[in-house]
């Protein structure tokens, strides 16, 4: 059997090499996009509990300071507008009678440290009948996230720059928000 020369085996080894450089450095990529949106997903789905526990600091941790919740009832600004309107009274009256924010999934579109997350949330209010709740209003969501923070630091993560919501009625905004769910 003929020998192969050293060199040859050399490079096919480093070729080899290369290969799996190639693919881990593929599947390192694939996971971080997977940390990402699993990252984004759990920051809109922590709204629900926040909110209608009327945990006003930890809704107001969502967003970075100087987000905006642009909702068809008014415009919240930073910290301050998001903090108000969970200690007001429409959102206090509301979770003092009983109602879940209920968020369906959310589409998330990443691009870098930036992404998109378009959805649906359903207002979910007890009714006067004893055990029964209605649905007060679906709405259309869309969230722009971006990830900030010094690349090293142990609290850089996601949080909304700007969340726009708009109910679904006979206006069409609801459906036209809906409409750039494939709009990053």
């Amino acid at each position: 059997m003929p020998s192969v020369p050293i060199e040859a085996r050399l490079a096919a080894l480093e070729e080899g090499l290369d290969s799996a450089r190639a693919r881990l450095a593929a599947a390192e990529t694939a996971q971080g996009r997977v940390a990402d949106e699993l990252a984004i997903l759990r920051l809109v789905a922590s709204y629900s509990p926040r909110v209608d526990s009327g945990d006003a600091e930890g809704v107001a941790e969502l967003w970075t300071d100087d987000g905006v919740y642009d909702v068809d009832t008014g415009l919240l600004e930073g910290h301050r507008g998001l903090t108000e309107m969970v200690r007001g009274d429409a959102h206090q009256g509301l979770i003092a009678h009983g109602c879940g924010h209920v968020p369906g999934l959310p589409v998330v579109l990443l691009d870098g440290d930036h992404a998109v997350a378009t959805g649906y949330t359903q207002l979910v209010v007890r009714s006067s009948r004893p055990g029964r709740y209605t649905v007060m209003r679906v709405t259309a969501n869309r969230w722009e996230l971006e990830r900030r923070g010094p690349v090293d630091a142990t609290d850089r993560g996601w949080r909304v720059v700007l969340r726009t919501a708009r109910a679904v009625t006979d206006d069409g905004e609801g459906r036209r928000l809906l409409g750039r769910s494939r709009e990053g």
